[in-house]
């Protein structure tokens, strides 16, 4: 009897794991297809956040590039606005400038050379010397006599280095000795008929150490404007100019 309920009790501990695991079978035959479907909702949402995510940095980024693009055409209308009434100041006063010089230019026939002095430079210097300013000083013992004249004033140089900076540097020649006379004599600023030349004129040959020297200079002419008929009073040319510094 204890045999029989043995072999019973065996039998259905065996039913129950034959159950069981067909019942964990069946369990996970049903939730594999839920579980792969959940699976693919979830990486298809990753997928769908990550597109949303670039969308919304290429968005960003067009809307930077467009702010970006139009601060740069404003910027630029405003220099053009700049440009164009620069421009228009420029134009302004070379009409300006135009009609000064024409109104002196009109009379330069009347006017008639007076006396003369040339100073000279060393190389790649603006500043007058000692011995410049004397000979200026001399010059312009003669400006307290003369009567409406203008001065002639035409810097030069030798033909070293480039046209453009021989050209500013005949320019600040020139200024140095309009400078000198106004601020030392009074001369106004209107008597002044400035020219830098550069190394477009030449007064001697820039072959020679001397030749250079004598080019690296400032002309300064008294004209004085004889139209109303009267006499010049006497002048005296400045004396020549000493060797160069």
């Amino acid at each position: 009897m204890k045999n029989s309920n043995g072999l019973l009790i065996a039998a259905a501990v065996g039913i129950l794991g034959v159950t069981g695991c067909a019942t964990k079978n069946y369990v996970k035959t049903q939730t594999a297809p839920i579980i792969d479907h959940t699976n693919t909702l979830e990486q298809k949402t990753a997928d769908n956040n990550r597109a949303l995510h670039d969308v919304d940095d290429r968005a960003t980024s067009g809307i930077k590039q467009a702010q970006s693009a139009a601060d740069t055409a404003a910027q630029n209308a405003q220099n053009a606005t700049k440009a164009a009434g620069d421009a228009d100041v420029a134009a302004n006063d070379a009409v300006h400038r135009a009609d000064s010089l024409d109104s002196v230019v009109k009379g330069l026939d009347n006017y008639k050379s007076m006396a003369n002095v040339t100073v000279t430079f060393g190389f790649d210097k603006a500043m007058l010397t000692k011995d410049d300013k004397e000979q200026l000083d001399t010059f312009a013992a003669q400006l307290g006599s003369a009567k409406s004249y203008i001065l002639e004033v035409t810097g030069g140089t030798d033909s070293t280095g480039s046209a453009a900076y021989n050209y500013d540097l005949s320019q600040r020649r020139a200024d140095a000795v309009v400078q000198y006379l106004a601020s030392k004599y009074g001369v106004a600023a209107h008597r002044f008929y400035l020219i830098g030349i550069g190394k477009d004129k030449e007064v001697a040959p820039n072959t020679t150490a001397d030749g250079r020297k004598q080019n690296r200079r400032v002309e300064v002419q008294l004209l004085s404007n004889m139209s109303n008929g009267q006499a010049p009073a006497t002048s005296q040319t400045a004396p020549p100019p000493p060797s160069s510094n």
